[in-house]
């Protein structure tokens, strides 16, 4: 029993290592542009472009590749997709120009989304259902620390052996992910998903479309304050620019703890717990625009942003998968793409929110609207699932 026991925790922290390699590469570029930039003699706004082309190549890839694996076993699907990702890497430390680095950028992000999409429904078929979400969550800390520890220790390595050591690096860390998964994740026969046909049948419910628009809108909304937390906390807040990395290891510490919690409590009650965190992250962000001026108050709420923010994770995954039972990988591929859409979205109209002269604070606004239009969603969709009684539908 306790090897068993310890086998799970393996397998469970070698796709945690596989999420954590696949966060930091979405987000350590942010602290390279400048070298980079100038390294491969392009503008810090087309440097840019490696984030958005990625994030793009996530929202587009995700399907894409879980379909085209569809007929593979689960765990075989892991091994092309940290095989591709490390390729991905090597591509891009390697990369002669900007567009090979790009190309680079677009294979590792092919593999995002699908690896976050078959990674959760794996971490939950290693579990009893009971301890499923918790499972998810488990396996999404790594993301999250990605976040707290990885992104500032990769742009820390680039700063100082060069912007290719830190690809050098998420390559290393995708390699032994790999190894962990080949050794430690369980092969189970007629683990695979079904036909295409079958797969893309879900796309039919409505209760699959109404969780990835509260997927897009909820992960919208708490990304509307995070895109622009810097600026917010420099020139609203009035911290020092040498404060931000430690609030942002503070924010960090939160969205790690609420990504935990957010698992705990979803395997006692899911929906109430989705109505809760939705609930959560949107009073968060009420709070932190109206004590934003203050530092001591804005400082606590970045913690809480964090908290709030991540507590949906799991839930959002658990529900994705209990509406999409017959296809759960794919669906919850779509969902990891609609994690990005929901980043760009809230972005881009904070973005020409702060262009249009509305201020800094505009992002967290539209954040909270954001937030009510998803507790909207859920709360619609589960009065009218109560009405039409699917118990099989409705996971509580």
């Amino acid at each position: 029993m306790a090897t068993s026991k310890r086998r799970r925790m393996f397998a469970l922290g070698a796709l945690a290592l596989g999420a954590f390699g696949i966060g930091l590469t979405e987000f350590v570029v942010v602290g390279l542009l400048g070298p980079l930039g100038d390294d491969l003699d392009v503008s810090i706004s087309t440097a840019g472009l490696l984030v958005t082309g990625y994030a793009a190549s996530v929202a587009i890839g995700a399907p894409i590749m879980t379909a085209a694996g569809t007929r593979l076993p689960r765990k075989t699907m892991l091994i092309v997709l940290m095989s591709l990702f490390i390729a991905g890497n090597v591509l891009a430390a390697k990369a002669p120009d900007y567009g090979v680095l790009m190309t680079g950028r677009v294979v590792s992000a092919l593999c995002h989304g699908a690896f976050m999409g078959i990674g959760p429904v794996m971490a939950a078929g290693l579990v009893a259902p009971e301890r499923r979400s918790r499972a998810i969550a488990l396996m999404m800390t790594g993301l999250t620390l990605s976040n707290v520890v990885g992104v500032p220790f990769g742009t820390a390595l680039g700063q100082q052996l060069g912007w290719r050591a830190a690809f050098w690096g998420i390559a290393v860390i995708g390699a032994v992910s790999l190894a962990a998964i080949i050794a430690f994740v369980p092969s189970r026969p007629g683990d695979t998903g079904g036909s295409l046909r079958t797969e893309f049948a879900v796309f039919r419910r409505p209760q699959v479309w109404q969780v990835l628009t509260i997927t897009m809108l909820g992960w919208g909304a708490a990304y509307a304050a995070i895109t622009f937390l810097e600026p917010i906390l420099t020139r609203v807040s009035g911290f020092d620019t040498g404060a931000v990395p430690w609030l942002l290891i503070l924010f960090g510490v939160g969205l790690t703890g609420g990504n935990l919690l957010g698992g705990r409590l979803a395997d006692r009650a899911l929906m109430p717990t989705l109505y809760g965190t939705i609930a959560a992250a949107t009073a968060a962000l009420v709070v932190f625009a109206l004590v934003a001026p203050y530092a001591v108050p804005a400082a606590i709420m970045v913690f809480v942003l964090g908290a709030a923010g991540f507590a949906m994770v799991p839930v959002f995954q658990t529900r994705v998968m209990d509406v999409a039972k017959e296809a759960p990988s794919l669906a919850s591929s779509v969902n990891a793409a609609a994690f990005n859409v929901g980043i760009a979205l809230s972005a881009w109209f904070g973005g020409l929110a702060i262009d249009g002269g509305f201020g800094l604070l505009a992002p967290v606004w539209i954040g909270v609207a954001l937030g009510l239009t998803a507790l909207a969603v859920a709360a619609t969709t589960g009065a009218a699932e109560r009405r039409t009684e699917t118990p099989d539908l409705v996971a509580s």
